[in-house]
């Protein structure tokens, strides 16, 4: 049995998204929080996304990190209900 812990830079898949606008959010996610990540299979999950998935993938150093970020962010899009009620709370009304 291999217990060797990675090295710091191996890539390690965090996620796998079945479709490919989920994985670039998370990826855009990452990336504005300034965690380097990669879209491992997202050229084929593009073109056939019932078919192949994408595999997230970060450093192993900065795997937890990472974790953390995907997990405290809200990945689902709002709902136009939301948005216009965010609106009116910023605003007093919806421009």
């Amino acid at each position: 049995m291999n217990t060797t812990t990675p090295s710091s830079d191996t890539l390690v898949t965090i996620a796998t998204f079945p479709e490919p606008a989920s994985a670039n959010v998370a990826l855009s996610t990452l990336d504005a929080a300034g965690i380097p990540a990669f879209l491992q299979g997202a050229n084929a999950n593009s073109l056939l996304p019932v078919a192949f998935s994408a595999a997230l993938q970060v450093r192993f150093r900065d795997a937890d990190t990472a974790r953390c970020v995907l997990a405290s962010s809200d990945l689902a899009p709002l709902s136009l209900d939301e948005v216009t009620a965010a609106e009116i709370a910023a605003n007093g009304s919806v421009e």
